[in-house]
């Protein structure tokens, strides 16, 4: 199996599943972990795949028996958007109704962009037949749990229980393939509790919001995605 990671330039995952001896290659449009193996504008490979051209998508079925995890742009499709749409945010509360409406339409054009690209590649995996699994921010008036045709397979409502840095609630969509449902006697070590300062060095506190603890990457991957066998313990076995 080979895993390509998109949207991820911290090489969390792809690094624990070069690990465990897969091959896995992280890509994105920057490399500012110096993490990106394949520095490009997937947004642009989406639409050349949605638009049956060459893309990246035909290379990666043509590599070999592989899984897409996709760790999305979310800002947009969380609950607190709201507040920007409508005008009721910090930043929003003094500007005029004109400056609010302006403001709206970008984020309108923003959302609808996001909206269009996730659903297109769910659209290009399934066409081409490659597992793909979706990683985004959960809530009961995210985006796409409100306006999606296909559910989230996993929801891990507090990712601390799991080994992560914070509570933040997840969901994951598993498209073309289904979650293994492992359960381990020996669970992760929770970490310290982050407010206010940022627990990844060199990080303000919202890039490190959006990056998941080694810990947690491993104890998902081993529990749901990896087809290695996996002792009661949660050790992953070299055969």
């Amino acid at each position: 199996m080979i895993y390509h990671l998109f949207f991820e330039q911290s090489g969390t995952f792809k690094n624990i599943l070069k690990g465990w001896n897969y091959e896995a290659y992280d890509y994105d449009i920057r490399n500012d972990f110096g993490q990106t193996d394949c520095v490009m504008d997937l947004f642009a490979e989406i639409e050349k795949g949605y638009a049956d051209e060459p893309s990246l998508f035909d290379r990666i079925k043509e590599g070999g028996v592989s899984t897409i995890m996709a760790f999305f742009p979310c800002v947009r499709f969380e609950e607190q958007i709201l507040l920007h749409f409508r005008g009721d945010s910090c930043q929003l509360q003094n500007r005029t109704t004109e400056e609010k409406l302006e403001v709206d339409l970008k984020l309108q054009a923003e959302l609808t962009l996001m909206y269009n690209m996730i659903t297109k590649l769910a659209i290009v995996c399934i066409k081409k037949e490659i597992p793909l699994i979706i990683e985004n921010p959960y809530s009961q008036m995210h985006y796409l749990r409100q306006r999606w045709c296909i559910r989230p397979s996993v929801i891990d409502m507090d990712r601390r229980q799991h080994g992560d840095y914070y509570k933040k609630p997840t969901q994951y969509w598993f498209i073309g393939t289904t979650p293994k449902e492992n359960i381990f006697l020996e669970q992760p070590k929770p970490v310290p509790i982050y407010t206010i300062t940022s627990p990844i060095p060199g990080t303000n506190r919202t890039v490190a919001r959006s990056l998941i603890h080694p810990q947690y990457a491993e104890w998902f991957l081993k529990t749901y995605v990896i087809d290695k066998p996996v002792d009661a313990f949660g050790n992953v076995s070299e055969n």
